[in-house]
């Protein structure tokens, strides 16, 4: 299994044009909370009735996959699956009170469009193709890729 540093290390020979860079760090984020909105979406009765929480914002197929995606985090850095967990929580709220005044799975569906519009727009002008064509784990990368250049002391 690759080290995080290998896969930043190999997501960035795709990512080196400024332009491409900056369309990342605002598409990347958008479309992860998008797919949190469309997982939001689905019905989830069975999770609200198993668990009785009465706690909507944990209590959805997005909260169940975010805990499954976290597990590929925490293989690669603890530090880093804090951070995406931090972000992941942002999402979940931000995705709640979206979907109490607009139908969550229409704006989430509009969200994920434009920013990949957005990104294989950047990675036109990077003369690349996107990462994840390679490798669908870049995928989960790209998220990881984008807290570590815009939230590092480095």
């Amino acid at each position: 299994m690759r080290t995080l540093d290998q896969w930043f290390a190999e997501y960035a020979v795709s990512h080196q044009n400024p332009t491409n860079k900056a369309i990342h760090y605002i598409c990347v984020p958008a479309i992860f909370f998008s797919i949190v909105g469309l997982l939001m979406s689905i019905p989830s009765t069975i999770i609200a009735n198993t668990l009785q929480l009465n706690a909507p914002i944990i209590e959805n197929w997005a909260f169940v996959v975010l805990l499954l995606v976290l597990v590929f985090y925490i293989r690669l850095s603890i530090s880093m699956a804090l951070k995406i967990a931090v972000f992941s929580g942002i999402c979940l709220v931000i995705n709640y009170y979206i979907g109490q005044i607009v139908p969550l799975w229409a704006f989430s569906i509009g969200v994920f469009v434009i920013a990949w519009i957005g990104q294989f727009y950047g990675h036109n002008i990077e003369g690349k193709k996107p990462s994840f064509l390679k490798d669908l784990q870049f995928l989960l990368i790209g998220p990881a890729w984008v807290v570590e250049n815009l939230f590092s002391k480095k």
